[in-house]
């Protein structure tokens, strides 16, 4: 009968630990904000600071105006260039490069959800051709 108890104790506490270690898992940040492409043309219009993480023949076909281009790639060998005391807003195309950029980077950052398709898809302005 021991034996049953120790087992069914067991379990529970396993139980327990894994419902709590599974909450604490849904709640922690992941280290930078999501924000809406409208954040973005606001923080724009104030001069932010706005990394495009796109390939240079992406960011060629259209970005956003003031963008500084550092494709995803590149990022950890570039990290130093990026300020560390400003808040960052960063955009590719659709929001999955950024989403693992803004992880990477240890700046306050913005992670742009949506990316160029949703910014294009708002009507707000797209520079064609050329780098930064």
């Amino acid at each position: 009968m021991r034996c049953i108890t120790t087992a069914y104790i067991t379990r529970r506490t396993l139980a327990v630990l894994l419902l709590l270690t599974l909450g604490a898992l849904a709640t922690a940040s992941p280290g930078y904000r999501d924000v809406t492409v409208h954040d973005l043309r606001a923080a724009q219009q104030r001069g932010a600071l706005i990394l495009d993480v796109r390939t240079s023949v992406e960011y060629a076909a259209g970005h956003v105006q003031g963008t500084q281009l550092l494709a995803v790639a590149d990022l950890a060998g570039c990290m130093s260039e990026v300020p560390a005391r400003q808040t960052v807003y960063v955009i590719c195309r659709s929001g999955a490069r950024t989403a693992h950029a803004s992880a990477l980077l240890e700046q306050d950052i913005r992670n742009v959800t949506g990316g160029m398709n949703t910014w294009q898809a708002a009507g707000y302005p797209v520079k064609i051709g050329g780098r930064p």
